[in-house]
């Protein structure tokens, strides 16, 4: 027995590759260390310790991007501008980065939050710069985990979404007195999840992905311990999650049990030397893994859940299930059947037409007999999911770029459109049906405006994110000559353009009185700094697509051998 253990192979580790996870999940553990002491500390020293974060955030986020990629950052600048001039506005730059802490009077929890999020992003950003685009893809622990172009681009989407909903919890924590560290602690680690999940080149790795992602989300959704509705949407997520799972494992057991692997590389090499043909086991590992994918990201009929549970939810988990977690089932979903089953893509794509065509059209059709803004955004995240799903039936080159493109524009819309009910929802998490935003716009006329470019965003009108986006996936589906999905797909877009017209109408032309369930209370700085952000992400990529189109151009999914 320990001469098996003793021959069994270490697997090469290249530790700049998992830099953005160690970050999340090390500073997980570090965020509850750090609490506890902080506790024991007089409580004017909090505001000093908050304002001393932002300077060491900056030289957090210089030294990661340092050490993920093979260079020092902005060394070119260095050079050009002298070492004292340098490095002095490197001091400017701290100095303002506490100034802008303290300004935003947020709480030690998502201080400490955003600078690991931050940090996390600028190890990402250096993996992206001077190691991938330098050297190209490369595995970070054997063959069971690799990073490409893909996995760094959804990397950055989860540490973005961890930085913009944690300012968002700061302000709905105090006012629903829930101040404290664990919300923040189990999103870190739910991202970590989700960065597994976004770069495993094996079944089971991402199948421990996805349960670190989930669990963690299962608890959040069931953390406002006064809303029996919150403890329901963790209670229903949970069961119907578990239910997912088993079928996930299945289609791996199915998978290995068909091809005598759950490694990719190993998969997609057997089935191009030996394709299967008629392979029962291999078409129901097909239809398991695409179950319990499904319930991951909403897909039509694996999504009883969604509704109750966005409904339910805290509105600011409800921002990070529509946008990390959709993502990170997405980028799993691809690797799996793009990449790993490639070779058989005529036996599931009929499938996933299928998905395709139910999703988006149940998702646009019963969002508009919804009278709640969270569960018309649920099925609005449904009719997305659809339109995500077009990229991956596409089963190309451009399919896939689709894919990472509509993330990118979707996760910031969707944060930005919870991060507007979060504000208006007032105490309780109550306020968020359509009568409630009557006359929004006379009451928060900027945050009206922000939501109506959120929702303006999500019906694909032009100058938007969300316009190029559903381009893209179309334009995919009409390069691989499936017309009729595109026709479907623009249908649905119609339809659902109704949900979001209904929401502004109720903010401009609805009648209010005096007593309004929003009352005036000033938004926090936090909040509207994630608002602004997402607004100006959403709005600037819709005039000017053109760098985040380079950008999601260069993110190629491969799968990389461990020679």
């Amino acid at each position: 027995m320990f001469a098996q253990i003793d021959a069994l192979e270490t697997p090469d580790i290249t530790w700049a590759g998992l830099l953005p996870l160690l970050i999340l999940s090390g500073g997980a553990l570090l965020l509850v260390m750090f609490r506890s002491v902080a506790k024991r500390l007089p409580d004017d020293l909090e505001p000093h310790i908050i304002t001393a974060i932002g300077p060491l955030t900056v030289l957090g986020m210089w030294f990661a991007a340092g050490s993920a990629g093979t260079d020092v950052p902005f060394a070119g600048l260095r050079d050009d501008m002298g070492e004292p001039a340098f490095y002095i506005g490197l001091l400017l730059v701290m100095a303002l980065a506490g100034s802008l802490f303290r300004t935003m009077e947020i709480g030690f929890d998502a201080a400490f939050t955003v600078g690991l999020g931050l940090a996390a992003f600028a190890a990402t950003w250096g993996l992206w710069d001077d190691r991938w685009r330098v050297d190209g893809a490369f595995n970070a622990i054997g063959d069971q985990f690799a990073v490409d172009g893909f996995s760094i681009l959804f990397t950055g989407i989860l540490t973005a979404s961890v930085v913009l909903v944690a300012l968002l919890l700061d302000g709905y924590l105090r006012r629903e007195n829930l101040d404290g560290p664990e919300m923040y602690v189990l999103m870190l680690l739910s991202a970590a999840g989700g960065i597994v999940m976004t770069g495993a080149n094996d079944l089971i790795v991402i199948f421990l992905g996805i349960e670190t992602l989930s669990i963690a989300v299962y608890v959040m959704a069931a953390m406002h311990n006064r809303r029996s509705e919150s403890q329901e949407a963790g209670l229903k997520y949970f069961v119907l999650g578990a239910f997912a799972s088993a079928f996930l494992l299945y289609g791996i057991a199915f998978t290995y049990g068909a091809t005598g692997s759950t490694n990719l590389l190993d998969i997609r090499s057997f089935l191009l030397a030996a394709p299967l043909v008629d392979n029962g086991l291999l078409m129901a590992a097909f239809a398991l893994l695409l179950v319990g994918f499904g319930f991951k990201i909403a897909a039509v009929p694996f999504h009883a859940w969604t509704p109750d549970v966005y409904q339910g939810a805290p509105t600011p988990v409800v921002a990070f299930m529509a946008s990390a977690v959709k993502a990170a089932g997405f980028a799993a979903l691809l690797r799996v059947f793009v990449l790993g089953f490639f070779s058989h893509t005529d036996d599931w794509q009929p499938a996933v037409a299928v998905l395709v065509v139910l999703t988006l059209v149940a998702g646009s059709v019963m969002a508009i007999v919804q009278s709640d803004v969270k569960r018309m955004l649920a099925y609005s995240s449904i009719s997305h999911a659809g339109f995500i799903l077009i990229g991956v039936h596409a089963a190309s080159l451009t399919g896939a770029l689709s894919v990472g493109f509509y993330a990118v524009a979707y996760t910031f819309l969707v944060i930005g459109s919870f991060g507007v009910l979060t504000v208006v929802s007032g105490e309780g998490d109550r306020a968020t049906s359509l009568d409630d935003l009557n006359g929004l716009a006379k009451r928060r006329p900027v945050l009206a405006f922000a939501f109506t470019v959120f929702l303006l965003a999500q019906a694909g009108v032009p100058l938007t994110s969300g316009f190029v986006a559903k381009f893209e996936v179309i334009a995919a589906a009409v390069e691989g000559e499936y017309y009729w999905l595109a026709v479907v797909a623009m249908l649905s877009a119609v339809v659902s353009a109704f949900l979001y017209l209904r929401i502004v109408l109720s903010m401009y032309l609805g009648s209010t009185d005096d007593e309004a369930s929003d009352p005036l209370n000033p938004v926090p700085k936090a909040a509207a700094l994630a608002i602004g952000i997402a607004f100006v992400v959403t709005v600037g990529f819709g005039i000017l697509p053109g760098p985040l189109a380079d950008l999601t151009n260069d993110a190629v999914p491969t799968l990389v051998g461990a020679g």
